[in-house]
């Protein structure tokens, strides 16, 4: 192919003529060319090596081959593209506008209008914590006042029966408090947790600690104060050979309330990938009305492509938090590089051996499959994926069976269930599937592929007797037995613990909902209405065995809720003495 001089876009394809790299250039057949001459990086020579074929698209400008890029790599997600972002985008939390105010979260890529909206907070952990604990308690001027079914029976009132000027301070109050004005709402958390200490009820004091940790979270980043009407977002990078870390700063109202760092290897330039980042990152995310950027990065194309106002920081405040972003660049890459470095290394080494001895190529995609039951009951099974030898925890897939006990039907249903939805919907297949047994369920995930007519490879773990990782079975009459010295053994070691992990996290839920409904089911005058409302209430067995009687009777009769009570807690006594 003669390779045009202009500008434009290049599609690199591997042997299934799936696209693997999208990239951008001023010269086209200077950049492409590149690619097969000289000495690259890991990554890029990992790339190279699995071009078979590639598409050009002539554009009339950079800019045009910039917008194109993006659209590109949005649509085809390239395996050697930085996918800096998951399809999940950063919760908020929002306080609705009318009505009896309640906090939630919400992960709304467009704010709607009758909510106001607070973050966001990549730690979704503490953004949880932290609206249950806004609705649990009232903040007022002299501390707090307990949840919504306490305050109308503290002062006989209904939920209607609120004036608008309550409802107006209630809301006003949980503003502040969410805005980091929290002085006094603290003082009455501590207050609570030291007197629940004191009286020796230490599940209800560590419930508030959690709490205040929450609170906390959220308070730090809120250290760094600006004007109170500012509200932006700041990125910033730091590099080291072909590692990128990229920082963001989130400004609300005047204060910081989050920041985010991700590090990434790059076969673009660095200010290509930068660009890259900001454009998926605001494709999950609601866009700020000004984003900040360093010098270096262009901001009129940006202001294209992001459709809001990009900016530099030259001066004051927002030149030193800029400062401050970079300094996190730079002290993550530290900390984090060898170890990365080391990890990519050893991933490609093992990625390599498995291609070599499975004769497959490439292997970017790997499937694996685990299964779970207790003599045949709350039969499970689990998916995890990998992508060039990391896992992409996005795709995991969990499945209840229909098959109890019966090993080899479980291993048919689910490969079924898996590779029938995949065929059905015309995704991407894996290019190996390892599953977790024996001959017997190799030939029975075999046999299914057969059946649905799919061509994929599948191996075996072959485990000790200390069922730990040893090799890989290929068919009945051929093993693969690893050394721990193999690059590919600390991989499917890996790949191994992942999936028994994830299916029995699920195995053990799905028993604990179960355990929990049966001890309920003991309580005398409690039907699946009062079952349900407890569960609404308290969210869990043991938050329902920390609460008092009278706390459990604002949900249910107090005869009940003295039912609940007992069975509750003679069932912890009996597991504990057990």
């Amino acid at each position: 192919m003669s390779l045009p001089t202009d500008p434009g876009c290049y599609l690199m394809k591997d042997s299934r003529d799936t696209i693997i790299y999208v990239g951008k250039a001023k010269n086209l057949k200077n950049r492409v060319s590149s690619y097969f001459s000289g000495a690259h990086d890991l990554k890029t020579t990992q790339m190279v090596s699995n071009v078979v074929d590639f598409d050009i698209i002539v554009t009339g400008t950079e800019k045009e081959s910039l917008i194109l890029e993006i659209n590109l790599i949005k649509k085809h997600r390239p395996r050697f593209n930085i996918l800096f972002m998951d399809d999940k985008s950063y919760p908020y939390l929002k306080l609705n506008k009318e009505g009896i105010p309640s906090v939630s979260v919400s992960r709304d890529k467009k704010q709607k209008p009758n909510f106001y909206y607070f973050g966001p907070y990549p730690n979704a952990g503490a953004a949880r914590k932290m609206a249950e604990l806004l609705n649990e308690v009232l903040p007022t001027d002299s501390g707090f006042l307990p949840n919504k079914q306490k305050i109308y029976a503290k002062f006989n009132r209904t939920e209607l029966s609120f004036t608008d000027e309550e409802i107006d301070m209630w809301r006003q109050n949980l503003m502040r408090v969410l805005k980091g004005n929290d002085v006094e709402f603290r003082k009455a958390l501590i207050d609570k947790m030291e007197d629940a200490s004191s009286n020796l009820n230490f599940e209800v004091a560590q419930g508030y600690k959690d709490r205040l940790e929450a609170l906390d979270y959220v308070s730090d980043q809120q250290q760094v104060q600006f004007n109170v009407n500012e509200s932006f977002d700041m990125f910033n990078y730091a590099t080291h050979q072909d590692y990128i870390a990229i920082v963001g700063l989130f400004v609300r109202s005047g204060k910081l309330i989050e920041k985010t760092m991700t590090v990434e290897a790059t076969l673009e330039t660095f200010e290509d990938a930068f660009v890259s980042f900001l454009a998926q990152f605001y494709d999950t995310q609601p866009m700020a009305k000004e984003v900040y950027v360093p010098k270096d990065i262009m901001t009129e194309d940006l202001n294209l492509i992001l459709n809001t106002e990009v900016k530099h920081a030259y001066r004051g405040k927002k030149a030193k938090l800029m400062e401050i972003g970079k300094r996190n660049g730079v002290l993550k890459l530290e900390d984090q590089f060898d170890v990365l470095l080391r990890r990519d290394n050893q991933i490609q080494e093992g990625l390599t051996q498995l291609e070599t001895e499975l004769n497959i190529k490439p292997l970017s995609r790997i499937e694996v499959f685990d299964n779970s039951h207790i003599s045949g009951k709350f039969a499970v099974s689990a998916c995890v994926v990998f992508d060039d030898g990391k896992p992409n925890k996005d795709l995991y897939r969990r499945y209840r069976l229909s098959t109890g006990a019966d090993d080899l039907a479980s291993m048919k249903e689910v490969i079924y269930r898996r590779y029938f939805r995949l065929m059905r919907e015309g995704r991407k297949y894996p290019d190996l599937v390892i599953v977790d047994g024996g001959i017997h369920q190799l030939n029975a995930a075999q046999e299914v592929l057969r059946d649905l007519e799919i061509n994929i490879p599948v191996v075996s773990l072959v485990k000790d007797e200390n069922h730990r990782t040893r090799g890989l079975l290929l068919n009945e009459d051929e093993s693969w037995l690893l050394s721990t010295q193999d690059p590919a053994y600390p991989l499917l070691v890996g790949m191994q613990d992942e999936v028994h992990r994830f299916v029995i996290a699920y195995h053990r839920q799905l028993r604990s909902k179960s355990m929990t409904r049966s001890i309920l089911e003991e309580v005398e005058g409690l039907g699946a209405v009062g079952r349900k409302k407890l569960y609404n209430k308290f969210g869990s067995l043991k938050n329902m065995r920390a609460a008092s009687v009278e706390d459990l009777a604002e949900v249910v009769p107090l005869k009940v809720a003295k039912n609940v009570s007992m069975i509750l807690n003679i069932d912890w006594k009996t597991q504990n003495e057990n």
